[in-house]
């Protein structure tokens, strides 16, 4: 198979971006060998890591060129999981990137089908009061890309039952890093659940933490 040079490729530098981003979530430790997907939004529709091709080997121009109805260009096929991207990026414009990982703790909780609820204040960072679970659907099919759309509506990050988790974000940094942030709170839930059941920060305290959050980390100059 001929691919043309990743010189003259449409959106190099984000393809390699996308490439850095699906090897870092596996060194991170929250995704595994070829599952997991990895997408950034196009003025075109979306650029997908290609179906079957392990992060490590895929080349730039390997990631595969989709449109929001999902046809695609070239003969390397999208990840099996592209129908819930671009049904993501066509019910959200405010997400650019998407991350879609097999966490260990993530997916535990979806196996078990539990939101992960107001325990931390920092469940805030995936933009609501709680974490949710999709229902679970087979891989790939509309249903399950309407559960993740709808377990999204408010979020930015939703389990998928018996599956794993989305993160979405502005960009490929923002939503690895959201990732990482849920991955590290359904571990601390499922610690906690050890011990017994614990207790849920109040909706009042939780739209305090949300308002809190609209400038969380960003350097703000004193007044004097």
């Amino acid at each position: 198979m001929t691919f043309f040079s990743i010189n003259h490729t449409p959106n190099a530098e984000l393809r390699r971006l996308i490439i850095y981003t699906a090897q870092k979530m596996n060194a991170l430790g929250i995704n595994q060998g070829k599952s997991g997907n990895v997408s950034a939004r196009t003025d075109e529709g979306f650029l997908i890591t290609p179906t079957g091709i392990a992060y490590d080997e895929a080349k730039p121009e390997q990631i595969v060129a989709t449109a929001l109805d999902g046809s695609f260009a070239g003969e390397v096929m999208p990840s099996s999981e592209w129908r819930f991207h671009a049904d993501i990026y066509r019910a959200r414009e405010d997400v650019d990137a998407i991350v879609h990982t097999h966490s260990t703790f993530a997916t535990t909780l979806a196996c078990l089908g539990k939101n992960i609820p107001a325990f931390h204040y920092m469940i805030a960072a995936a933009g609501g009061r709680n974490i949710r679970c999709a229902p679970y659907a087979t891989f790939g099919t509309q249903e399950l890309s309407d559960h993740a759309v709808a377990a999204l509506d408010g979020r930015n990050a939703c389990l998928l039952a018996q599956h794993g988790m989305i993160a979405v974000g502005a960009t490929l940094e923002k939503a690895l890093a959201l990732a990482v942030e849920v991955e590290s709170l359904a571990r601390m839930y499922w610690q906690a659940l050890q011990i017994g059941e614990p207790p849920v920060l109040d909706d009042v305290e939780m739209t305090i933490v949300l308002e809190k959050f609209r400038t969380y980390g960003q350097q703000i100059k004193a007044q004097h």
